[in-house]
């Protein structure tokens, strides 16, 4: 964490990736070690601009390169998560208590057998896979579910422009709120910011 960006608050700045093929099925990484899949996602160095940093966290993490992909669209605001105790690593200076991230939605123009894994030094995964629009936020780690949720309704209709997918049945109901609370605030914050 030498050169990453920790604002005040303890929110490490990172840029998130949601990568689409043409058929709107959406990039998940398996992390190495069976430990989970998520979104590439990075943080952000110093001074560092978002965009700049989207393009080299792609190619660091699967291996693309800027020619590789379209830039459809960028959430309007950083989005954040708290991590929970048991992953706050107390003896680091400055103290990252979370991520506050900007989000970008891709469009893959090269073949999906681009995507490799040995761009850098500390490879973070060693397999992709294919899914459904709204899959990933069952799939993320329970911290991060609000955080993709977000993401996902924010750019979607850049993928699906006719209108998103519609959420999963299989939803928990707490997760249809909060998610439904969390589109309501999105939309009020723009309201407010359109006047």
């Amino acid at each position: 964490m030498g050169n990453d960006w920790i604002d005040a608050e303890g929110f490490r700045a990172n840029v998130g990736i949601i990568l689409a093929d043409n058929s709107g099925k959406l990039l998940l990484a398996g992390r190495k070690g069976n430990k989970g899949w998520q979104f590439p996602q990075g943080g952000m160095l110093v001074g560092e601009d978002p965009v700049d940093a989207m393009f080299r966290e792609l190619r660091e993490e699967i291996g693309l390169a800027r020619n590789d992909v379209r830039l459809l669209g960028v959430t309007q605001d950083w989005l954040r998560y708290t991590l929970p105790g048991k992953f706050v690593r107390r003896g680091s200076q400055p103290l990252c208590i979370g991520q506050k991230q900007r989000w970008f939605m891709l469009q893959l123009l090269a073949s999906a057998d681009n995507v490799r894994f040995d761009c850098c030094d500390e490879p973070e995964f060693d397999r992709v896979r294919w899914v459904d629009f709204w899959r990933p936020v069952n799939e993320v780690i329970y911290f991060k579910r609000r955080v993709y949720a977000r993401a996902l309704h924010e750019l979607g209709s850049t993928v699906y422009p006719p209108g998103l997918p519609p959420r999963p049945t299989w939803w928990p109901h707490r997760w249809r709120t909060v998610f439904d609370k969390d589109i309501a605030e999105m939309l009020n914050v723009r309201t407010e910011s359109d006047l």
